[in-house]
């Protein structure tokens, strides 16, 4: 049996069996490798990092798609940055939004991933309401005129193509970028160990939103098991609105997710001394409290 090997740190790793190898060839960006598991299905990894497996990616797709637009309330123009699999694009648009643009550097991806995981977009990339970029997410971020409710930076890892998509320059643009009362969200890595990016992702986008708050979801096939994203407003209390509020919203939602639920938003937001310790800053030392 061959195996695949993820490694985030020097003394840990995790593996998982590759039953049938169905992709694996580089793109203009990144390693590109899709293989089938038994126990997670198909599986997408990009420079050697699990990106998604069939099996748990509602997770992510859900936690980074829901929690901002939920919060936000009445969104209508959404921009996803990255999102090549589709994952995110399909639960933005289980919303009643009217426009959802998707910028997307390496399209190679989009394209495989339409034929070997097509289950993971479900026909989102043919909705008359979404439209398709590939191009550079920061280019595209400093020269539209567009005004978005959410942004969603479903990026890799601060490394490669998606290196750019996390500095205080960009977090700065997606600002412009936003209507009053727009949220934009960022994934921030396995904090168990990436503590320092969740850190640097948290402070830099201090620098630009009033309300900062991190939370988590539980995703199997990261490392750690943990995954931690970043939300950004106007408010905190705006990211983390009350039970009543969220469960008048989700009417829509109601039966088509499978992770996300008005508890499960709250909860993610509620975040161990460990975790909260390493991500308050001097510029906004009161953004993590979990009072609200």
């Amino acid at each position: 049996m061959t195996w695949f090997q993820e490694r985030l740190s020097g003394h840990y790793g995790q593996m998982l069996s590759m039953d049938t190898v169905l992709y694996h060839w580089r793109t203009e960006f990144q390693d590109v490798l899709i293989f089938e598991n038994e126990a997670f299905g198909k599986v997408l990894v990009l420079d050697g990092a699990v990106q998604l497996t069939e099996r748990d990616n509602h997770i992510y797709h859900e936690m980074i798609a829901h929690v901002p637009l939920m919060a936000h309330g009445s969104a209508r123009d959404v921009l996803i940055v990255g999102g090549g699999d589709g994952g995110t694009l399909k639960e933005v648009l289980r919303h009643p939004v009217e426009r959802v643009t998707m910028v997307e550097v390496d399209g190679e991806v989009i394209d495989l991933s339409r034929r070997f995981l097509p289950m993971v977009s479900g026909g989102a990339f043919d909705d008359p309401r979404a439209t398709v970029l590939v191009m550079d997410g920061t280019r595209y971020i400093r020269e539209t005129s567009e005004l978005f409710d959410v942004i969603i930076i479903d990026s890799t890892d601060p490394m490669g193509p998606g290196e750019s998509l996390f500095t205080a320059a960009f977090y700065e643009a997606c600002k412009r970028r936003l209507r009053p009362g727009g949220v934009v969200v960022v994934q921030s890595g396995a904090p168990f160990f990436q503590s320092e990016e969740l850190t640097m992702v948290c402070g830099r986008l201090s620098g630009s939103f009033p309300g900062v708050r991190p939370y988590l979801a539980p995703v199997p096939t990261y490392a750690g098991g943990m995954l931690a994203l970043v939300a950004a407003g106007e408010t905190r209390e705006g990211l983390r609105p009350s039970y009543g509020v969220l469960q008048d919203r989700f009417h829509h939602l109601q039966g088509s997710t499978d992770y996300y639920t008005p508890e499960v938003h709250r909860a993610a937001f509620a975040l161990a001394p460990a975790f909260s310790s390493r991500v308050e800053t001097p510029m906004n030392p009161g953004f993590l409290k979990t009072g609200s």
